[in-house]
Formats: C-alpha cells, sequence, structure tokens
C-alpha cells in the first residue's frame, strides 16, 4: 500500500467496492469511460484472455514490443505486493504520485456517474481500476498497450477496446460460479472478447474449447492463428536460470533464446505471444526486429511463476492455483529436479479445487505444508491439509514463517527442492518480505 495517506485512502475505498462482487454488464464501466473521454479508444491494444498463461504471455509480448523501441502500457491482475503494478508504462509501475492524480480523477466521475437518475450499477472495484489503467496509458501516449482480461472476457471490464489483435490462452476449469460449469460455456465466455475482422491467436489444448472459440472467430470474420501450429520451440536446454529455446515461424528463425521463465507451459505460452507479436506486426505494419525478439524474451519478468527464490536449497515460488496449474507445475519440478524430493509449502483461498489442486501435484510432492492466506477468502487450513492428505502427500499445518524453516531443514536433509504454491496471495506474502519497498519490477 502507498505510504501517502490521502492515496491509501482513496485506494481504500476503491477496496471497498469489492463488496459489490463480480457484477456482469459493461453499462457501468463504458459510462464511466463516456465521463473521462473514453480514453480506451485513444491508444491501440491487444486483447489476451484465457485461464491460464494469459499473465505470462502479456509480459511477453510487452518485453518484445517495448524492446523493440515501442513505449508500452502493461495492465494485468492482481497485483502482488502493491496496488501499482497493475498499471505498467515501459515497464514501470505506474508512480505513487500518477497513481494519486488517477485516483483524484477517476473516481469522482464514477461518484457523478451513479448518482444520475437512472444510472447502471455502481462500478466495481474492477472497472475503476481499468478506467484507471485507460486513463494513464492516453496521457502517457502510449504507442501500444497490452490489456489481459480480468475474468471471463464477454462481461470483463476490458472488453470494452476493439483491439489491433486478441488472444485466448489455455482454457480449464476455473471461476465457473460466474462463467459456467462446462469446459464449452467458459470457452464461450472467453471467446467474447474476439471482435469482427480483428485476428486472434489461440493455444487452446482441449478440443471442445477450441471449436468454440473457432467458431466464434468464425462468426465475426476475424483471421484466427492457431499458435502450436504457426510456432514451433524446442527446447535445447534448461537449467534453474531458465531455459534455451530454439524458435521458427513461417516468417522467421529466431536466434537461439534463453527464456527465463520455467517450465513446459512457458513453451506453449511463448508460441502464444509469437504469434499474436506476428500478428500485430502484420495488422500495424510495424517491423519486429530479431534482435527485440531476442532483447525483449530474454529480459521478461513475470514473479511468482516458477520464480527461483534461492538456490540453497532450491526454492521456487508459482502462483499456480488451480489443477490445470498444479498439473504445470508438477511437470516443471520433475523437470527441473527430477531425482530429488520436493516439499510444498501451500496456500489457496476458498473457492479453489483443493483436491484437484492436491491430485495435481501429488506424483511430484513428498511432503507439504499447509498456510493460512491473508485474505478474507481463505480456505481452512485444516480443510487443505486433509485434501494434501487424501491425495497421499503427507501434510501438516503451519504458519508462513515457521514451514519455510522447516521446509528448508528438510531439502537440506535430504538434497530436495522447495516450492511454494498456490495463492497469489501467500506469492504477494514472500515476495513482500523478499523486496521490502521497492517495486516488485526494478531491474
Amino acid at each position: 500500500m502507498p505510504t501517502d495517506p490521502a492515496i491509501a485512502a482513496a485506494l481504500d475505498r476503491m477496496f471497498r467496492r469489492t463488496t459489490l462482487g463480480i457484477r456482469p454488464g459493461l453499462e457501468p464501466i463504458r459510462a464511466l469511460l463516456a465521463e473521462i473521454g473514453n480514453p480506451e479508444r485513444a491508444i491501440p491494444c491487444l486483447h489476451v484472455a484465457g485461464t491460464n498463461g494469459k499473465g505470462s504471455v502479456c509480459a511477453m509480448v510487452e518485453s518484445v514490443l517495448r524492446a523493440a523501441g515501442l513505449r508500452t502500457g502493461l495492465y494485468t491482475s492482481p497485483h502482488l505486493v502493491r496496488f501499482n503494478e497493475r498499471i505498467r508504462v515501459n515497464g514501470r509501475s505506474i508512480a505513487d504520485a500518477e497513481l494519486a492524480a488517477l485516483l483524484e480523477r477517476v473516481e469522482p466521475a464514477a461518484l457523478r456517474v451513479e448518482s444520475r437518475p437512472g444510472a447502471p450499477r455502481p462500478c466495481t472495484f474492477f472497472e475503476l481500476t481499468t478506467a484507471m489503467a485507460f486513463e494513464h496509458f492516453r496521457a502517457a501516449a502510449v504507442d501500444i498497450a497490452v490489456i489481459e482480461v480480468g475474468m471471463g472476457g464477454r462481461w470483463d471490464a476490458t472488453n470494452v477496446i476493439v483491439p489491433v489483435a486478441a488472444a485466448v490462452c489455455d482454457i480449464d476449469f476455473d471461476h465457473m460460479q460466474y462463467l459456467g460449469p462446462t469446459i464449452e460455456a467458459i470457452a464461450g465466455e472467453k471467446a467474447g472478447i474476439v471482435k469482427p475482422g480483428r485476428p486472434v491467436v489461440t493455444g487452446i489444448r482441449r478440443p471442445e474449447a477450441a471449436e468454440v472459440v473457432e467458431r466464434e472467430a468464425r462468426a465475426q470474420g476475424a483471421p484466427l492463428t492457431r499458435a502450436p501450429e504457426a510456432v514451433a520451440i524446442r527446447r535445447t536446454a534448461l537449467d534453474w536460470r531458465g531455459q534455451r529455446l530454439s524458435v521458427e515461424t513461417p516468417e522467421r528463425r529466431l536466434p537461439p533464446i534463453r527464456l527465463p521463465l520455467l517450465g513446459d507451459h512457458q513453451l506453449w505460452n511463448a508460441a502464444i505471444a509469437i504469434a499474436l507479436l506476428e500478428r500485430f506486426s502484420e495488422t500495424a505494419g510495424f517491423d519486429i526486429p530479431d534482435a527485440a525478439w531476442r532483447r525483449g524474451l530474454e529480459s521478461v519478468r513475470w514473479p511468482a511463476r516458477l520464480q527461483v527464490l534461492a538456490e540453497d536449497p532450491p526454492t521456487l515460488l508459482d502462483g499456480g492455483h488451480n489443477p490445470h496449474a498444479a498439473q504445470a507445475l508438477a511437470a516443471a519440478l520433475r523437470a527441473l529436479a527430477p531425482r530429488r524430493p520436493a516439499g510444498l509449502i501451500a496456500g489457496l483461498v476458498a473457492d479453489k479445487d483443493y483436491a484437484g489442486f492436491f491430485r495435481a501435484l501429488a506424483p511430484a510432492v513428498k511432503r507439504a505444508w499447509i498456510v493460512p492466506v491473508r485474505s478474507e477468502r481463505a480456505g481452512p487450513t485444516a480443510a487443505l491439509a486433509a485434501a494434501a492428505r487424501a491425495a497421499g502427500v503427507p501434510a501438516e499445518e503451519n504458519t508462513l514463517d515457521a514451514a519455510r524453516r522447516d521446509a528448508v531443514e528438510w531439502a537440506r536433509g535430504g538434497n530436495g527442492v522447495v516450492c511454494i504454491a498456490g495463492s497469489l496471495y501467500l506469492a504477494g506474502e514472500v515476495l513482500a518480505g523478499e523486496i521490502g519497498e521497492r517495486d516488485l519490477y526494478e531491474t
């Protein structure tokens, strides 16, 4: 939280709007954006949806475009340590002074809109944040903004834009209470970001989900690229510092790249990012030099995604919180440390699939420490521990600090590795202890 009392108070008022919940409908965000002059229409955008991987894709795309000389905006959620991380220009989180100016402009605009007779429902926290991001990007005169969908797509507050191009990343079960109980229903919501005639890139493993998005693209006359078919990526080396990649597309063959993001799933995400960048390049008429591709991908930063916190013993931090993400984490642990036992420190919020999460990780994990999450939505540690044990993983409840001490001692005694995973709230708590008052994205 910013140290300036006025900013902290304004953000607190915004956070209180989370009690409004997640509510469908674009009328409130459209009314708010109109009140501040429709900043979303002033900037070209790329739009990215998906269950897993969309943040990584956004981070890679933005890093390459910045390396190519463009002034970039990046809007992602949630934040890990400070609210400012959600809105970044040229790789830097919004400064407190800029945030204060935005709050002074956008919050009163929301109150004006909400006070009018016949006004739509009050704006949610995420709608206000989204309006602030667009306004900041307009004021900063960015050349391109990369926009991550918050949840779903069709009714997400970011879906007021008509992007240069869009991408739909992998789709799996998550947020079913809002998006629907089936993969087809979830895919239908995410397909809502497809716009008439605008290129869309997909990277979806489930055929039934892919078909929903492809059907929507055909209906909208949106040229579709299947990233796994358009981008050939091969890993040639792997260590704790990253993975060395060979990348080839019909348009280019890139020089060898060391991607600092770990995990097989990041190769899939990189294919989506590269395909989206190529569609942007074609549509916008902007050439991305080979050197920018390499520099951008090699310098990408996306914390709490298989992030290496320490080397003795190896300690990983990952924000994966659903069974699909847990499967990717388990595969990464097996690839990085195939003959070393892994200890898991885990915490989740209450609406997640505990059983599925621990079942996915059980083949790669020998022991677990269950810790509380700092959120009113935190899942009971007793229920989490029971789910871990039911999946065959010995588990105990503990505080985060004590769990880290125990896990490190356990790993050092048996040549093991430690992985902290689950809620992004937990990842944020860990990172706050690592960085102090610094910006999480400072180099």
